[in-house]
């Protein structure tokens, strides 16, 4: 078997593009290839013969180009005759064409990437693609079974709910003027801080640790108000705090949702119920749950396209056959690919007599009496 044993770089002003390369680039896509050159570098080397005839890479090259790039890494291919390079660049794109894409896997891999901070364009899909189609609670379970789980010791308190906290413990402790502090932070070690005397510690600490950071703070006499997980109160310290069970569910800065109440080593009473507190600290999740809800996109599509989202026709009784030939399989629209998009799970083009069929099967029928009393309706003005 032939093989491609050469590498080398290649002024951009020598390379030759192919004068009949059927293959368009898209503004749109030489963008995402310059954003792709920039965080990856020059992976994917130009194809091209020994007169630097460009087989395959042209938005690459495009790309580096605009980018002021003047040499791109380059394989010579010197073994085609001239009919087969021109039939190896239709080959090189429509046989990546022909490709399936296991969606459960490709989901589950962009969120993860997701979570970890990737900027999921820089794959050539964006972060909404995940969740094209129509929202449903069992889409959204789906994608939720790839969301990292996040634990406690992962969580960033929202300002508003601080806020809120902080001022409830203030007027019910008297601790005005005085200076509260803040140890837990990423990278931070609370032993090592600095406590002036009359100082007061109001923060959401790691609850792996809570029990022995309850103890050092009554160990060295430093007064604090905490944040504690809500289904394990009393445990905490072994009960020698003063704990206040309020069990707000709580909407993190990270996503992570966790039942939270309070502990303290101030106070007179060893357990204490505040439904002041609890509204206090539920009004400013509220809010911020409200500004986090981002509906998924609901897609319209034309009577001649098919997307999944017609099994829910089964559900109501609803019946219809298409044939073979009244459809061709297609992944997204021409006027999606433009923005990037694709018809959630792929979609089928019908014809007219199946679009019309779907179309009937998508409508509610009207009862023998319901037809008798829209004729009447306006008979009166006739």
């Amino acid at each position: 078997m032939k093989m491609t044993e050469r590498l080398e770089k290649r002024k951009i002003s020598e390379l030759i593009p192919y004068a009949n390369n059927a293959r368009t680039h898209s503004p749109a896509q030489i963008e995402l290839l310059r954003r792709s050159l920039r965080e990856f570098g020059f992976v994917s080397p130009v194809l091209i013969d020994a007169a630097g005839n460009v087989i395959a890479g042209h938005g690459r090259i495009e790309a580096a180009r605009l980018e002021g790039i003047e040499e791109t890494p380059c394989v010579l291919v010197e073994h085609l005759t001239d009919a087969q390079r021109r039939a190896y660049i239709l080959a090189d794109n429509r046989l990546a064409e022909l490709s399936a894409w296991d969606e459960t896997a490709r989901d589950a891999e962009l969120l993860q990437l997701r979570g970890e901070g990737v900027d999921l364009t820089l794959t050539g899909f964006e972060d909404g693609e995940i969740s094209v189609g129509e929202a449903s609670e069992e889409y959204d379970a789906f994608l939720d079974k790839f969301q990292p789980k996040l634990t406690t010791d992962d969580c960033y308190t929202p300002a508003n709910v601080y806020a809120a906290v902080l001022a409830w413990a203030v007027d019910r402790y008297g601790l005005q003027g005085a200076e509260v502090l803040r140890p837990f932070f990423p990278g931070g070690d609370y032993q090592t801080a600095v406590y002036p005397d009359g100082c007061v510690v109001i923060d959401n600490p790691p609850f792996s640790i809570l029990s022995e950071i309850c103890a050092w703070y009554d160990e060295h006499r430093v007064r604090y108000f905490l944040f504690c997980p809500g289904m394990t109160t009393f445990s905490i310290n072994a009960g020698r705090c003063n704990y206040l069970p309020c069990g707000n569910s709580i909407m993190f800065d990270n996503g992570a949702d966790i039942a939270i109440s309070f502990l303290t080593n101030m106070g007179e009473y060893k357990i204490e119920l505040a439904p002041d507190l609890y509204a206090a600290v539920a009004a400013a999740d509220t809010i911020n749950r409200q500004a986090a809800r981002a509906e998924l996109p609901v897609y319209s599509y034309p009577d001649c396209v098919a997307s999944v989202a017609m099994n829910k026709l089964t559900k109501y009784g609803q019946t219809l056959r298409i044939r073979a030939e009244d459809a061709v399989f297609v992944r997204a629209l021409d006027s999606q690919k433009d923005q990037g998009k694709a018809i959630y799970g792929g979609g089928f083009l019908l014809s007219a007599s199946a679009a019309a069929e779907k179309a009937a099967a998508l409508r509610w029928s009207l009862s023998e009496r319901e037809r008798t009393l829209i004729a009447s309706l306006g008979a009166g003005h006739g």
